[in-house]
């Protein structure tokens, strides 16, 4: 394969030289210890230099067969790469350090403050149950202002016998199929079996009337992403073809304890298909609306999860995070996005399109509801002696934790639409004003390189994982064309590029392990840009929108390339009601205090808190 890439740039090169396009000098590295991460340090930020107009439609077509022919596919990627800088800093780049080629941590016995620790052995009801204990009392659902219903209030609401397991799931299944008609399309799911889920909703019924439910979970709704092997369900990884090729036999890990919990499995979430985009659009089985704007995207790739929370169909959904994945979608969409260190829920069951970036992740109503999913579905199944230390965040005492320090880098940060900058400025006033958490300026180096280190990545690695098993067997009309343009992107990286991504993932992670010598968590605001249009001309073919995907996906890839925890909260709205959200970026195996500091960010933030345009309310006491 690198071979074949020799030769196509090879030909390209020369082709470019008698078209008169001269390349720019790759970027030479220092070496990383050199680097000064101060806020004044002198390093260059470059903003993604993004030029592309939207396509979609039949231009979209258009490219993707230009792409496809073997002289001038090659030639139109070369100029590509060229002037989205990815040949200049990342593949032609000399860089001291050798290629760190996984982002996994070994543990370290870093003191969390006010935490729970959970005991090795516990089963994923136990420590649900752990989790529970570590949340203060349910608010009055009387309370002025609109909130969302949590897993305890399903819990509650099933003890007292008012409502039952049975009454929520056949709302639920009412709610889906209004939202799939043509007044709303908002193509949430790609598949859901009203005959299972009603049988699962019936046997927690039974338990509940028995005195017995397994646990809080015991009956709640949980929706899963098709990324995600779940039981009696195909994975298609959001295409038409993958699941008639790749069977599934048996739950993914992070399912197998949530449905150990008692948790009513709910179907299949609908995703930006093969994870291959930031917008959600799906040509094969619909393209997910926001709820707070039908007209406008949910985000991706896991668009349908984030959907189906933010409408209340479900207090949590998995997703599946490569790149941001979970955590863009929550934020367009209003809800906690939140992806743990890598290594710390199992990917036993995920599709691997990206195995050393993609990891499980929880999309949830509220803070309380992502770390009580969390705390079951952590991956226990380690030797004792390398099994990391799982501490639960006691969020009664959250308002006591003194000497809180988030690094933010000011240029990055600033690098978003004014009203998102407004609203996540404000946010950090808020913390320090309600809890005395420090803000420090900081430099976070080479963010664009990074970005540019993991597309390579990701990419390289769909190609690898997809290639030789499926798409070489496949009819190219079976796959959505803005796909067709990504995998053609994706596999024209050389081996040369690969290994230089690996370089910079490196150094990433040795500038990260500085700034988390002196701040708890680095802060950013979730995405550049608030959901945008959702446009008719790109319901079929899909689009080339690297503006909006470059906006969307400018805070999200250190949780991914370096594998570290992050987590986003909705934190305002923009001038035309959509909402807005703030990530903390964590150490490695700090979850704990990941989910503090978004906690205290939620409850500060809870009273602004709007409904979606597309709600509905599963534990009304009113048939």
């Amino acid at each position: 394969l690198s071979h074949v890439h020799s030769i196509i740039g090879t030909r390209t090169a020369q082709l470019c030289s008698s078209m008169g396009l001269v390349c720019s000098a790759p970027k030479v590295y220092k070496p990383a210890a050199e680097v000064d991460l101060g806020p004044d340090s002198d390093e260059h930020y470059i903003s993604p230099n993004v030029k592309a107009p939207r396509v979609a439609g039949l231009p979209v077509k258009m490219f993707a067969w230009v792409l496809e022919t073997p002289v001038l596919g090659p030639l139109l990627l070369y100029v590509l790469k060229k002037d989205n800088l990815v040949n200049k800093l990342v593949s032609d780049a000399d860089i001291p350090e050798p290629p760190l080629f996984t982002p996994t941590h070994t543990w370290q016995d870093i003191p969390e403050q006010n935490v729970s620790l959970a005991k090795p052995g516990w089963s994923p009801a136990a420590r649900a149950q752990e989790a529970i204990d570590c949340l203060p009392d349910l608010a009055d659902p009387s309370s002025p202002g609109f909130r969302r219903w949590k897993i305890r209030d399903f819990a509650k609401a099933y003890s007292s016998g008012e409502i039952t397991p049975v009454m929520v799931a056949r709302r639920f299944l009412a709610a889906v199929e209004e939202c799939s008609g043509p007044d709303l399309n908002m193509a949430l799911f790609i598949s859901y079996d009203p005959e299972d889920i009603v049988r699962q909703a019936e046997e927690s019924t039974l338990r509940y009337q028995q005195g017995a439910p397994l646990s809080a979970m015991d009956g709640v709704l949980v929706a899963v992403k098709d990324e995600i092997d779940c039981l009696p369900y195909q994975t298609t990884g959001g295409t038409s073809w993958l699941g008639k090729m790749r069977p599934c036999v048996a739950d993914a890990a992070c399912v197998a304890q949530l449905r150990a919990c008692g948790a009513v499995l709910a179907g299949k979430t609908n995703m930006h298909e093969l994870g291959a985009g930031t917008s959600g659009i799906n040509p094969h089985h619909g393209s997910t609306r926001n709820p707070y704007h039908t007209a406008r995207v949910s985000g991706g790739s896991s668009g349908g999860s984030a959907a189906a929370v933010c409408a209340g169909l479900c207090p949590v959904a998995l997703g599946a995070d490569g790149g941001g994945s979970v955590r863009m979608p929550a934020a367009l969409c209003g809800v906690v996005g939140f992806k743990p260190t890598a290594g710390r829920l199992s990917n036993s069951g995920l599709l691997p399109l990206n195995w050393t970036v993609g990891v499980p992740g929880i999309l949830a109503a509220t803070v309380e509801d992502a770390l009580i999913a969390y705390a079951a579905m952590v991956d226990q199944s380690r030797p004792a002696h390398s099994q990391p230390q799982l501490n639960l965040p006691m969020l009664t005492s959250t308002h006591c934790m003194p000497n809180i320090r988030l690094a933010r880098y000011g240029k990055w940060f600033n690098d978003s639409s004014d009203n998102i900058r407004g609203c996540c400025d404000k946010a950090l006033q808020i913390l320090r004003a309600h809890y005395g958490w420090e803000t420090v300026d900081v430099t976070v180096p080479e963010v664009e390189e990074m970005r540019l280190a993991h597309y390579v990545t990701m990419g390289a690695e769909c190609s690898a994982s997809l290639a030789a098993k499926y798409l070489e067997k496949l009819d190219k009309s079976e796959i959505g064309w803005d796909v067709r343009i990504a995998l053609s992107a994706y596999g024209s990286f050389s081996s040369r590029a690969y290994l230089n991504a690996q370089r910079i993932r490196n150094r990433q992670m040795y500038f990260h392990n500085k700034i988390f010598e002196t701040a708890d968590a680095i802060v950013t605001p979730m995405t550049g840009v608030t959901a945008y249009a959702l446009q008719d001309d790109a319901l079929r073919t899909g689009e080339l929108d690297y503006i909006n995907a470059a906006a969307i996906s400018r805070y999200s890839i250190a949780g991914n390339f370096l594998g570290l925890p992050a987590i986003t909260v909705t934190v305002g709205y923009d001038r035309g009601g959509l909402p807005v959200g703030l990530q903390f970026i964590g150490r490695p195996w700090a979850e704990a205090t990941l989910l503090h500091l978004a906690y205290a960010m939620q409850e500060a933030c809870s009273k602004s808190c709007r409904k979606p345009m597309v709600s509905f309310d599963l534990l009304s006491k009113k048939e």
